[in-house]
């Protein structure tokens, strides 16, 4: 079989070449009119994919592309991977229902001893379950209602740069204030500091800017004249993704768990994109050894399939049946799937392979942000890398971190993608380039995104297509 580097990015030749109007330029075209405004994806990436395997997607017009997109972190083993496949066909050749809204199957009890499985073994062992809507957001906003109803209260704690969906109560939780403004206020929410090294929010960065990040918390939580209110939960992400790849330091995430115990606010730990051995752990609160009150997971959970859940301590398990439903939860082929990929993700050590890859890869892109001005900053953990750029010219702020490039962040994704390789944009002002590749990616692989990554940028800093 051909390797994803010799069918990357080339055209079709010969007899069976497409021809100058394809059918992808119709369907894309049709798109354009009928579906709407909101679109996201197919604006970065007018292509229409056909094939996929692997980390190779092939569009309409004979091109192979290497995908760093993965379904923004959904496809842990990247497309059509056997296992998944094979755990598909089983179920839907076993005759079993595929849809029973909540009620008990053997695929459902299969994965969630799957599920239970791969949790750490301090929180499984008091660990409920709660199966949402098919989505992430959809699994945010049970956790919201699960400590509202468990605590008595309302309100929450959130982060600068978080993202946890696009529903009300999600969307108010959200740092990104451009698809907010147009909306009506989604509830009390207090803004904490989260640290992020390169723009320090204090304007200090490093070890100095964490402390600060956790201090400033503590205490305005015990300021009797700070104006917050004692909140049902404090939601955040042990790595920020769409806020532009910001891990959090440790100690600052043992920090939040104190900080939190000690005043009795159950903390909610946001998977969605961290899980399923995408950070170099199974889940992202392993690598600090924190123990949430409850982790939202969703994406590649489901195996490539729809799939969310709230995993919550059993003393939270205080709402009344039918507190919180949902006609698609309990799909039984994203059960299945899910189920599959983290039994092989466990049993083939892909977190680990994650954090030896990613590391890998983080140290040539730094090696590279020396050769590259525009690169200003390189970081990640594990197969969850950004690269941030900037304007070279510019002034560096007293952290060293000069200002955002957006516009030239998405000529390099427009370069990207004629090279072969699909990146998306994320962060402040869409200026960080995000790496999310499958966790089953070659070092072949893994050194031709490079290659491509580095032409592009290259290529548009000095203004050449």
């Amino acid at each position: 079989m051909e390797s994803a580097l010799t069918l990357a990015a080339v055209p079709a030749t010969g007899p069976a070449a497409v021809p100058a109007q394809a059918p992808g330029d119709a369907i894309l075209r049709r798109q354009r009119v009928r579906e709407s405004a909101a679109r996201t994806y197919a604006r970065s990436f007018p292509i229409v994919p056909v094939r996929a395997h692997g980390m190779t997607v092939e569009g309409a017009d004979g091109r192979r592309y290497l995908d760093c997109l993965s379904g923004a972190g959904t496809l842990a083993l990247g497309h059509n991977h056997p296992v998944v496949l094979e755990a598909i066909r089983r179920t839907l050749d076993s005759g079993a229902p595929l849809h029973l809204l909540d009620l008990a199957t053997a695929e459902k009890d299969d994965f969630t001893t799957a599920l239970f499985e791969s949790l750490p073994p301090e929180f499984a062992r008091q660990a409920r379950v709660h199966f949402c809507g098919p989505a992430g957001t959809d699994a945010v906003e049970a956790a919201l209602k699960l400590m509202q109803t468990a605590t008595g209260r309302s309100g929450a704690l959130a982060f600068t740069g978080a993202y946890h969906g696009m529903t009300a109560g999600a969307l108010a939780l959200t740092g990104n204030v451009a698809v907010k403004e147009p909306l009506p206020g989604g509830g009390e929410v207090v803004r904490l500091p989260y640290p992020y090294g390169y723009r320090c929010p204090f304007g200090v960065g490093g070890e100095a800017g964490t402390e600060l990040a956790a201090t400033y918390a503590e205490r305005l939580l015990d300021d009797p004249s700070g104006g917050v209110v004692r909140p049902a939960a404090m939601i955040l992400e042990a790595v920020q993704g769409e806020g532009g790849v910001v891990p959090a330091p440790d100690g600052w995430l043992r920090a939040m768990r104190r900080i939190t115990a000690e005043r009795g606010i159950p903390l909610i730990v946001d998977e969605v994109q961290t899980g399923v051995g995408r950070t170099g752990a199974m889940w992202a609160v392993e690598h600090s050894g924190i123990v949430p009150d409850a982790m939202v997971l969703s994406k590649a959970l489901g195996g490539s399939l729809p799939l969310a859940v709230v995993v919550y301590r059993e003393e939270y398990d205080r709402w009344r049946p039918g507190a919180h439903t949902g006609t698609f939860r309990g799909n039984t082929l994203a059960m299945a799937a899910g189920a599959a990929t983290l039994r092989y993700v466990a049993a083939n050590g892909l977190a680990a392979r994650a954090e030896l890859v990613g590391a890998r890869m983080v140290e040539r892109l730094r090696a590279l942000a020396g050769e590259l001005p525009v690169i200003g900053d390189v970081r990640g953990r594990g197969l969850m890398l950004g690269v941030e750029l900037v304007d070279p010219a510019a002034e560096p702020d007293a952290c060293g971190a000069r200002p955002a490039a957006p516009a030239l962040a998405v000529k390099v994704r427009e370069a990207c993608l004629a090279r072969g390789l699909i990146v998306e944009l994320g962060g402040r002002h869409d200026a960080v380039l995000r790496l999310l590749p499958p966790l089953t990616i070659t070092d072949e692989q893994a050194a031709a995104v490079l290659d491509r990554l580095a032409d592009a940028i290259a290529a548009a800093a000095a203004g050449v297509r």
